[in-house]
């Protein structure tokens, strides 16, 4: 019997891996300021970015790095935040995950929400046992999504450089 490779599996455009978390904060995720927690917004977007990586993995897929998380505003007791996230590039079995986290104000619902976080996580899908296992293909499939990906590509890039530049000064 002739064995015939497994072709790789069918592209994905950008929209289908797109999820939104949302939650109204309460007392329990303040720090000591009053605002909300830096943490319970990480783990938030980590939520978010794992469904995303999932949905688009069509399986299980673990975090294996933060690239970035950057917040813009604090968020407060009361506010509806909203984190959004979606694949923004895809590797052999690996992918970058972007997501932007908005508030709407308790007291001000009226209001635009608020850009409060932005954050670039990588994910690698994982088989049963815990192996790396091939991804499909992300398709951009608009101008903003095309950028994200181009984007995703520098942030690789600089990642793995940064990793081998530590490698060979810990060498010498």
């Amino acid at each position: 019997m002739t064995e015939h490779p497994t072709a790789a599996p069918p592209g994905k455009p950008t929209s289908y891996s797109r999820v939104t978390l949302s939650r109204i904060m309460t007392a329990v995720d303040v720090n000591l300021y009053g605002t909300v927690h830096g943490g319970v917004l990480m783990k938030f977007v980590d939520d978010v970015a794992g469904a995303a990586a999932a949905r688009h993995s069509g399986g299980t897929a673990v975090t294996a790095a933060i690239d970035e998380i950057v917040f813009a505003e604090p968020v407060r007791v009361g506010d509806l935040v909203h984190a959004h996230a979606q694949v923004n590039w895809t590797g052999h079995s690996s992918m970058e995950v972007g997501v932007r986290v908005v508030a709407e104000r308790w007291d001000s619902a009226e209001d635009e929400p608020l850009p409060v976080a932005t954050a670039y996580l990588v994910f690698v899908a994982v088989d049963v046992g815990g192996a790396p296992r091939s991804v499909r293909p992300v398709l951009p499939e608009t101008p903003e999504d095309e950028r994200r990906f181009r984007e995703a590509e520098i942030r690789r890039a600089h990642r793995l450089a940064r990793r081998r530049a530590i490698q060979a000064h810990r060498a010498t």
